[in-house]
């Protein structure tokens, strides 16, 4: 199941319940894996949300940083609380610590795409275009 599908479910399963329906309470179990791909993708949203940060503090004329940031955080408090209901285990991440992530995957991402960005304005812009087609890649995959 990739990422996107299993948000939705997750999301679906959290919360969907009918108007109409009796209040009941159900509990859901994840797997190894799907706990490990929400911690993935929770930290993927924090690589996003701190390459705008970064980039906004190296070009603060350049508002696209600054506004893409708080919707990258939207994302990330959502999908945090996702893995706080499920029990996914994410004391080892740091929100404040911009630029720090417990996946060396991740890590390595965000090196990589701040050291492009930093290099210009431009290259920073082309940065938040890649960060944004692979979201809209992940969508049209799902």
């Amino acid at each position: 199941m990739n990422r996107r599908n299993f948000l939705g479910v997750a999301a679906a399963a959290a919360f969907s319940l009918p108007a109409f329906a009796a209040r009941t309470t159900t509990t859901v179990t994840l797997t190894t894996a799907q706990k490990a791909t929400l911690l993935f993708m929770y930290q993927e949203e924090k690589v996003a949300r701190d390459v705008y940060i970064t980039l906004g503090k190296k070009y603060p004329t350049a508002s696209t940083f600054t506004s893409i940031q708080l919707s990258e955080q939207s994302h990330m408090d959502a999908v945090e609380q996702l893995c706080i209901k499920y029990g996914v285990n994410i004391s080892g991440v740091n929100e404040t610590e911009i630029g720090v992530f417990v996946l060396p995957e991740l890590q390595s991402l965000y090196d990589t795409l701040v050291q492009q960005g930093l290099v210009s304005l431009l290259e920073g812009l082309k940065v938040g275009v890649a960060i944004e087609e692979k979201d809209i890649k992940d969508i049209l995959d799902a």
